[in-house]
């Protein structure tokens, strides 16, 4: 895989798909459509599906894509693989509320190796360099030329003060109680894979995740995090997360800065 070639090409399928999904936004009104799993969908995911499974099967037709929105992709398997959320966060960008993002990411071994994770509608757009590094661009986005790159690193965290962040739409008891086992003075709701990029850039120290996800909510921010010089691990043992699993659907876990004292379930 030609990794410069994979970050130009992820950048300009996700601004793309970004304009796409901003013009819905936009608009007076737009329809909901429910799935088979009975969540949301709208005409911008499918718009940014659309964008940017074009440009990755035009620059890597021989890489096997796996995106949200093409249920025929889910029954795929490789060890290598390109894995996509068009809009992630589709509850928030339905109830206008900005914590939403595309997500495009290369998973190579089970490992989630280069990630782009771009929020419109708040003007932030991370992602990791061809050498693994990660940064945040700053704006106005250009498609044709990248901005200013500032690299970005977690936190050095103070277990006595943790800064914690949490799902915004599926906030439960379960991760109140699970939060609490820790010494926190703040506490953030976002959307979306904001989450781990508000790790990766050192504003909280500690994202744990008590609920359903799939490996494309998660492999985007799960690499701007790693690059970062971040992890995640399971929520029940602590143990290194991977990718590729059957049906790509994730358990329990928790992203954090090297440092915080995770806590037993």
């Amino acid at each position: 895989m030609d990794h410069e070639k994979l970050v130009a090409v992820m950048r300009a399928a996700a601004l793309e798909a970004g304009d796409a999904i901003m013009e819905v936004y936009g608009a007076e009104d737009f329809d909901v459509k429910v799935k088979s799993d009975d969540s949301p969908v709208t005409e911008a995911d499918e718009a940014a599906d659309a964008i940017i499974s074009r440009h990755l099967r035009a620059a890597f037709p021989e890489v096997t894509l796996v995106t949200e929105e093409q249920a025929d992709s889910h029954g795929l398997s490789a060890d290598q693989f390109l894995i996509v959320d068009p809009l992630d966060g589709t509850k928030e960008f339905i109830k206008r509320r900005g914590d939403f993002t595309v997500n495009i990411a290369l998973v190579e071994g089970g490992v989630p190796v280069r990630g782009i994770v771009y929020a419109p509608a708040k003007g932030r757009l991370f992602y990791t360099t061809a050498d693994g590094v990660s940064v945040e661009e700053a704006g106005p986005f250009d498609p044709d030329a990248p901005g200013r790159l500032d690299q970005i690193g977690v936190s050095k965290p103070d277990n006595a003060a943790l800064r914690v962040v949490a799902s915004k739409s599926h906030r439960d008891q379960a991760t109140d109680d699970y939060i609490n086992k820790y010494a926190h003075t703040d506490m953030k709701s976002a959307g979306s894979s904001l989450k781990f990029c508000l790790v990766a850039t050192g504003e909280a120290d500690i994202y744990p995740r008590l609920g359903r996800t799939m490996e494309w909510d998660t492999a985007a921010g799960d690499a701007v995090l790693r690059g970062a010089g971040g992890k995640m691990v399971r929520f029940e043992d602590h143990a290194a997360f991977d990718y590729g699993k059957d049906g790509f659907a994730n358990g329990f876990f928790i992203a954090y800065a090297p440092g915080v004292e995770l806590k037993q379930p």
